[in-house]
């Protein structure tokens, strides 16, 4: 099947099945070039510590932390914090706010799809009160016309 499939989109059987891993010289290493890594690790400060705790938290950060149950209480939250840490909390706190739009959403939708069938039950279609609304304005220019015609007389 991979055979065919592979023949119909001219592609080689050795990308299919059969290729041996570590000849692409970026893959093999995992995705990295051999030497980034190592650059990496001698550009950086010679006292850096890669889960360093790089961040004070604001007041604001804080109770973000709460409300994500990272913490039980502000003042169980150290004096720095790690950006990883934050942005875990960040997130979980903007997919509940999301979660919460969404709930918000189907109940406007359920409201607004009650009142309209209570409408449609009252006969109170936007087409009825357009036609009245036009009535009115109809009479009211016949009696400015009436009027100025009076008035001329």
């Amino acid at each position: 099947m991979l055979r065919v499939l592979g023949g119909m989109l001219g592609r080689s059987r050795g990308l299919w099945r059969g290729a041996r891993p570590g000849l692409h010289p970026t893959r093999a290493g995992g995705g990295k070039a051999k030497g980034a890594e190592d650059a990496a690790l001698q550009t950086a400060e010679p006292g850096y510590k890669t889960f360093q705790h790089d961040r004070k938290p604001t007041n604001f950060d804080k109770k973000v932390l709460v409300w994500a149950g990272r913490f039980k209480r502000e003042e169980d939250i150290p004096k720095h914090i790690s950006s990883e840490v934050l942005e875990a909390a960040r997130s979980n706190i903007r997919i509940k706010v999301c979660y919460i739009m969404i709930a918000l959403t189907v109940v406007g939708c359920l409201a607004m799809v009650i009142t309209g069938k209570e409408a449609a039950k009252k006969d109170q279609t936007l087409v009825r009160l357009n036609i009245e609304k036009k009535a009115r304005w109809r009479a009211e220019v016949e009696k400015e016309q009436e009027a100025a015609v009076g008035k001329a007389q």
